[in-house]
Parts: C-alpha cells; structure tokens; sequence
C-alpha cells in the first residue's frame, strides 16, 4: 500500500521543519504572515511617529520653549505625518485586510499571493529608506504634504539641507507602489475568490469596506505618483514642474496632491467603518441594521471623495465659483457618513450588549468620530475655512478622524480579531484600562487644539510668545499626551504578555457571526479544510439558527493520489486524499524590495551604475515572479470545513 510520500511527486512534498523559522517568515507567501508582519512593522512605525508627536508637545508645553531646534522640529512635524499616514495607520490597516478578508469571503489566500509579498516589501523598503534620512543628512522638513515651491530646493547636491525631501520622494514612491499593488490584490481577490452562495450582498461589511478601499486606492495613488515623479525629475535633473521661474506652477502640486490626498482620508478611515460594522453587531447580538444602506453610503463616500479635494485649497484664490462648489460637496459626504452612524446606533439599539473592550472602542469611535464629522463640516464653510485653515483647529479636526476614528476602530479590531491571529485572548482587564485612559488621554490632547485654533494659532509653528492666551490650552494638551502615552504603553504590555500568557481562545470566542470564526483559532494556513458553502448574510450565524453550527462543503474536496486503488485501499486513505495545495515560499519578493530600496538610494546620490544594477535585479525578479511556474506543496487539512 503506497504511502502519501510515496504517491506525491517529490516536487510537492510538504515542508520541512526548518521552513518554520525566520526565513520561512522572509520568504513567505501566506496572507495571515504577510499580514502580521504589516502590523508588526506598522506598529514599530507608530512608537516612531508617536514618539516625534511627543517631542512636538514637550517643545509647545510652553511659550518660548528650546528643548528642540526649529529645523529639527520642521522635521519632527514633517516625519510625524508622514509616518502616521503611510507607514502605521494604513499599514496597520492593510495588515488587518491580509489577515481577515481572505477568510471572512471563505477564500485560501488572496488572487495574488507573491504580488502581496511583493507589496509588503516595498512597503517596508520604502519606510526603512525614509527612517534612514534621520542619519543621512537630515529628515524630510515642509509638511507631509510637502508643498512647493519648498519642495524643489534646485538640483540635489548630497548632505544639503533639502535632501530630505528626496528621501520623501523616492521613499513614498517606493511604498507606494506596494500598496497601489495591494489594492489590485484585494479586488481581484474579492471579486474572483468568494465561495459558493457569498454574493456580493451577502459579503460581510468589512469586506466591502476592503473592496471600496481597494478601488480608491487604485485612483487615488497613480496622481500622487505622478506628483512625486515630477518633483523627482524637478530635484535630480533641474526640471521646472513646480519652479514658476522655469515656467512651472507651485500649485500644481496642491493640485495633483490633494486629489489623491482626500481620497487617502477614505482609504484611512473606511476599513475602520467596516471593523465597527464587525464589532457593533458581534457585540449587540443583533444583525446590522440597514445593511444595503450601508453599501450604498461607502459607495456614495468613495464617489464623493472625488470631487471635494478643493477644500484644500479654498485660500489659493479659486474664486467664488469653485469654492461653493466644493463647499457643496464637502458638506455632502456628511450625509452618507452620517447614515452609517444612525445605523450602527439602530444595530444597538435593542440589542443585548456585551461590554467588552472591543466594543468600548466602538462606541468610544462613535463617539470620537461625530466630534471629527463636525468639525469637518465646519470646515467645509469656505468663509470660515479662511479663519480655520493652516490653524490649530484643523490639527485637531484630523486627530478626531484619523485617531479618534481609525485607531480607534483598529484597538476594537485588535481586541476582537487577535485571538485569530494567535489563538490567545487579550486581557479584559488591561483592557478596558487601556480603553479609559486612552479615550481620556486622546480627548485631553487634541480637544483644547479646537480653542487654540479658534483662538488663532498657527500649526507648524515651534513655538509662540507669552500674553496670547495661547499657553494654558498648550499646556493641557501636553498634560493629555501623557496620559495617551501610558494608554498606548498599557495596550503593548497587553499584546506582549498575552502572547505568552493570555487565555487560550477556541474557534468562536465571541459567538461571531462570519467565516472566519468557522475554523481554529490561530487559522491553519489553508485555511479551510473545503471551501465553505454560503446560505445567507452572515454566513455562520445562519449556520446557528438554521443548521447545526456548522459550515457547509461547497462540494467534494479533489481526490488525489492513486486512482486505481480498490476501495478498501480509498477507505483506508481517506485522509491521504483530502490534501489542499499551496503556494510556495519563494525569496524573489523580498530581493525585489531591497533592489528598489538600493536603487532608491543610488538615484538619489547619484551612483547611476548602482542603480541601474538594483533595477536590474528589481527587473529580475518580476520575470521570476512572472514566468516561474511554482509546482507548490500538498498539506493534509483536518476536519470537513474548518
């Protein structure tokens, strides 16, 4: 009787143990440890960016501070957008994408599993080179969104003050790409992978929310592309796009910018949306309310998110005409976004609410996001802009949304998805403590910041003089990143110690409602033993009411192996045959980050041997990706779905 080895071909044969150690993490292809390495590294990018935003505060506790230089504050603010916005709250977002959509649609992996791969190298390259401008002659110094005319600085000439915004450049371009990637991934992998019985109105709202995001993502990123492109071509080889003296224009910039730069708010805040209409309903015990008015109000929002990037620029002398046009569709948006909130409100309501910390941080969004909402309409006033904008108001606007809004959102989803990732629960205790002194320390921080832009003062400024009235609110706002500190601090003990001690999860910790609560907790790689079948919107819970808790086989799993056994032979391997095949590892991907990230480095210096050598590899390594035909591996999944 042949055995499986036996009747596999050499070439499939399953992994060895020593691919189970840190090079099988480098070269890996499965989305869950692509995923967790995105949060990883999106966490270790945020301690960075929130250690620059604390530095910022030390320096305007007070009137008249020097504990920082005003360059290097020019550089703290800069890095700290920069770092927030691309490298930890998208990236922690992504992270969640990779890890939870493939197995909430019932799919093995997403469309593209090298191409992910891919994407989290460049993502990672690109943030290594931008960290890398703190040592190599200073960190970028003009905003995250980096305006001209400061951005051109005349031809790059290395250790210049200025050569920090070429690390600005070649390093958001390089990450870009890997995610403009990860949005082609994701909707192939959505519309291509769901299983049998999951239409797209059936499709949990997380996923929607992922497949809205993904096509922003695909419009959005080519524009700013674009932009960084010309100011490449503007900083190495004296162009003139954005040099009105050479015949460019500075706003063209703001232009390309911001119609990818609101868009970006949306691809930030809208998988949020779909991790609250997760939580709320899990937790409420209750189905979503108005669940096709919540589709139709995230594509209303991708829509509009379009067409009010003027808001931006309502002081650079449009006219009247085109500010009350995007006045008009800038105040529009707030009408979809505020259905969403009437529904998760209504999905509450009524509902046998369980109070865990991943709900507190649901209903602390809520509550943080309307506060974001309506200031952001205010905002959208194109007279009042003139008072509000370039202030301190709307710093505190965009915390409200993007942290009282998304990492709000991404704590309920850590809290709720990380026995998952881990199979171990993060502790109640610590966290509802970490919940508290979170929502206290945010509010604290970036509620005066309202007052002190009202009361005009400037952002990006490093200091202030006495007697404006600007120093008590400077101060409670200092006071308040304290206490966020020691939330966040609290939040990573958490992590760290229930990684290791935390209460062993089960399948179904919170007697959830979607796929992935179906299969082991922490998922096995395959993900599901045979493609579940899809009865209805929230697909396990259907299960529960209607069948026996149980997903469905979509149909037969593939018989493999000898055919021509008898059917004694067939029964007595029965497990031989259920084998689920899989991608295998492969090294190309990260070879094709690190020969951008050189390359990167070599442009901007200006050792053009080098990087025609990196492109060389880059170019290598796609043809590889391209052409290699991967045999892949066999493994034998246990149980009938999950």
């Amino acid at each position: 009787m042949a055995t499986l080895s036996e009747r596999m071909p050499a070439a499939l044969a399953r992994r060895t143990a020593a691919e189970y150690g840190i090079w099988s993490w480098l070269t890996t292809v499965d989305h869950k440890r692509i995923g967790i390495m995105y949060l990883v590294s999106a966490t270790i990018f945020f301690i960075f960016g929130g250690t620059e935003a604390f530095l910022m505060r030390l320096q305007l506790m007070r009137p008249e501070n020097h504990i920082v230089s005003f360059q290097l504050f020019n550089q703290l603010f800069t890095m700290h957008g920069i770092t927030m916005i691309f490298l930890a709250v998208m990236p922690l977002l992504i992270g969640y994408i990779n890890v939870v959509m493939p197995l909430q649609i019932g799919a093995r992996d997403v469309a593209y599993p090298r191409l992910n791969a891919v994407s989290l190298w460049l993502f990672f390259a690109g943030g290594l080179m931008l960290y890398s401008s703190w040592f190599l002659g200073g960190a970028p110094n003009a905003g995250w969104y980096n305006y001209a005319p400061i951005n051109t600085g005349g031809v790059l000439n290395p250790g210049s003050d200025t050569l920090g915004i070429s690390f600005y450049v070649l390093g958001l371009q390089i990450a870009g790409i890997g995610t403009l990637l990860s949005g082609i991934n994701f909707t192939a992998t959505i519309l291509n992978l769901r299983a049998p019985g999951m239409s797209l109105m059936r499709m949990p709202l997380f996923v929607w929310t992922v497949l809205i995001t993904s096509i922003l993502i695909v419009f959005a990123f080519p524009p700013f592309t674009a932009n960084l492109g010309l100011l490449m071509f503007d900083r190495l080889f004296n162009t003139g796009f954005f040099d009105p003296s050479k015949g460019g224009n500075a706003l063209l910039w703001q232009q390309l910018f911001w119609i990818f730069g609101h868009p970006e708010v949306y691809i930030l805040i809208m998988p949020a949306f779909g991790m609250i209409s997760e939580v709320v309903p899990t937790f409420s015990r209750k189905p979503l309310f108005g669940y096709t008015t919540m589709v139709f109000a995230i594509i209303v929002i991708a829509f509009l998110a379009f067409m009010v990037w003027s808001h931006h620029m309502f002081t650079t002398g449009m006219g009247a005409v085109v500010n009350s046009v995007f006045a008009a569709t800038s105040m529009a948006i707030a009408v979809p976004t505020g259905v969403k909130i009437f529904n998760w409100i209504a999905t509450m309501w009524g509902g046998r609410i369980r109070y865990t910390t991943s709900m507190l941080f649901a209903i602390g969004f809520l509550f943080c996001f309307v506060i974001g909402g309506m200031s952001g309409v205010m905002l959208a006033a194109a007279p009042a802009d003139y008072q509000f904008n370039d202030s301190y108001f709307l710093v505190a606007h965009i915390h409200y949304v993007l942290i009282g809004g998304s990492l709000f959102a991404l704590f309920a989803g850590t809290y709720y998805w990380f026995p998952k990732m881990t199979g171990r629960l993060l502790s109640e205790r610590l966290g509802k403590l970490n919940f508290w002194i979170v929502l206290i320390g945010f509010n604290v921080t970036f509620f005066p910041m309202h007052f002190l832009g009202i009361d005009g003062m400037p952002r990006r400024v490093a200091t202030y003089p006495p007697g404006l009235g600007l120093s008590f609110w400077n101060f409670v706002s200092t006071i308040g990143v304290f206490i966020l500190t020691a939330g966040i601090l609290i939040f990573l003990y958490n992590l760290r110690d229930s990684l290791r001690n935390g209460e062993i999860a089960g399948p179904d910790p919170w007697d959830a409602r979607t796929l992935e609560w179906s299969i082991p907790s922490p998922a096995p790689e395959y993900n599901f033993a045979q493609i579940p079948l899809v009865r209805g919107r929230d697909a396990l819970w259907v299960e529960k009411q209607h069948g026996d808790g149980r997903m469905l086989p979509a149909q037969i799993v593939e018989q493999h192996g000898d055919h021509d056994a008898d059917d004694h032979d067939a029964h007595q391997h029965h497990a031989d045959r259920h084998l689920v095949h899989m991608p295998s590892p492969t090294p190309l991907p990260l070879i094709l980050g690190a020969g951008a990230m050189v390359a990167g480095y070599a442009g901007l210096y200006r050792v053009w041997w080098l990087a025609i050598l990196a492109l060389v590899a880059c170019f290598y390594g796609i043809f590889r990706l391209m052409y290699d035909r991967d045999p892949g591996y066999y493994v034998e999944p246990k149980g009938d779905v999950g």
